[in-house]
């Protein structure tokens, strides 16, 4: 098992490179090597680093690696079991696909117990990696389109006209259309149990969804669960004040999961490091009616992210008054406020302009590559691939990004035949 080496290798150090090559990417750092030593051996990290970042069949894998399809089949069986590389069926066939950092290994490794592991050194290292210093969320979190998107407490848009509510907005919709539901621990509340710093907040309410829920299911990462207890465990969550943020894609999520505002790794880098941009925010933003408002207090104190406080005032007559004031660019529009305010003056209104996440998850992994400048690592992560229809995809999303976004994603590409589609397409801009 990995965890039997005690220092990292030649191998960790390019696996670690290959993580970097990611979308989200993977700075380096002694304690992400550190992370992967414990969890890879220097086999499986050269293995590891052969795989793609988008599926591929067992056999295709098996001819780029130059191994028995059957060996290979044992061995990457045994990395998913374990959270380390992702194991697909589709059509019958098996396809295997190398996860980030997060949303990726660091959740499958915290999703469930797993005593044959030194959690508690694991724990650590993972929280210096993420909160030392800014580089990590620097690079998870750079651009518009992130992993995760936050949904609104249904109960906060009583007063709005539910026909404007799109299905992928609401999280009782998502879960009860969902063809497979899984849930397990959340994984930031119980890497800050091995920390002795866990709140008392619901653990065992991260829902994978869809296929994603299929995969983990069968590699023993979540556990099945059927509607009925998914909605309930849904109400829990909510009434404990918790944030439902998911996939941020309109089509097949993979995930939802229940955040607090003291545990969430996504959350903390808001407040952290200042960024507001780190979850998409729902389209919903919260506003106060001040006359109504008793500055109790109650909704600052339950947002999640600061983004409430109290302002006192001096009105004509001479009295103060105290109020709450939100701050509507930080909003999450995460409706968490509403139901603690007992006084009503708490509304949630339609955020504008009104922004749609990506269609799906390929729509979204490619806009973020665009952004991030790594088109071409994603491009020429395992060419054979990628076929024609999911080059004209790339291509057409190249053509709808914005000329300097666009130019900046394809000069790694020395393509000059993408210089030149490119150009054409924005020739009348």
């Amino acid at each position: 098992m990995g965890h039997h080496n005690t220092l990292p290798r030649r191998e960790h150090e390019l696996l670690r490179k290959r993580y970097d090559r990611m979308v989200t990417g993977a700075p380096d750092s002694p304690h992400l090597l550190r992370i992967l030593s414990l969890l890879y051996t220097p086999e499986e990290a050269n293995l590891a680093r052969q795989l793609p970042s988008r599926p591929q069949r067992l056999e295709d894998l098996a001819r780029h690696t130059g191994m028995a399809p059957e060996a290979l089949d044992d061995r990457l069986t045994d990395m998913a079991r374990r959270g380390l590389v992702l194991d697909l069926n589709y059509k019958g066939e098996r396809y295997f696909v190398l996860p980030p950092v997060v949303v990726g290994f660091f959740e499958f490794l915290f999703m469930r117990t797993r005593d044959e592991l030194p959690m508690k050194e694991l724990a650590a290292l993972f929280d210096a990696y993420m909160y030392e210093d800014n580089r990590f969320a620097e690079s998870v979190f750079a651009g518009q389109t992130q992993v995760g998107r936050a949904l609104t407490h249904e109960e906060a848009l009583e007063n709005q006209d539910f026909t404007e509510i799109l299905d992928w907005e609401r999280a009782t919709r998502i879960i009860g259309t969902a063809s497979a539901i899984g849930v397990s621990l959340c994984a930031c509340r119980h890497k800050k149990q091995h920390l002795g710093e866990v709140c008392d907040a619901p653990m065992e309410v991260c829902f994978s969804l869809n296929g994603g829920a299929d995969t983990l299911i069968r590699s023993g990462i979540a556990r099945r669960v059927e509607t009925g207890e998914a909605m309930a465990l849904l109400e829990q969550s909510k009434a404990a004040g918790l944030v439902q943020t998911g996939d941020n894609v309109q089509r097949n999520m993979t995930y939802m999961c229940n955040c607090c505002g003291c545990c969430c790794g996504m959350l903390n880098a808001i407040k952290k490091f200042d960024m507001p941009n780190v979850v998409v925010a729902a389209g919903w933003v919260m506003e106060v009616d001040q006359e109504a408002c008793t500055g109790c207090g109650k909704c600052a104190a339950v947002c999640p992210i600061d983004a409430i406080t109290l302002r006192e005032e001096t009105r004509v007559d001479g009295r103060k008054k105290r109020h709450a004031v939100c701050d509507g660019a930080l909003c999450l529009g995460c409706g968490v406020c509403y139901a603690s305010c007992k006084a009503g003056a708490i509304v949630l209104h339609r955020r504008e302009p009104r922004l749609l996440p990506p269609e799906t998850t390929f729509d979204r992994v490619v806009q973020m590559a665009i952004e991030r400048g790594k088109l071409a690592d994603l491009l020429f992560d395992e060419p054979e691939t990628l076929g024609f229809k999911a080059l004209g995809r790339m291509l057409a999303m190249l053509e709808r990004t914005p000329p300097v976004r666009a130019l900046m994603a394809i000069e790694p590409l020395r393509s000059a035949f993408l210089n030149a589609l490119v150009a054409k397409a924005k020739k009348n801009f």
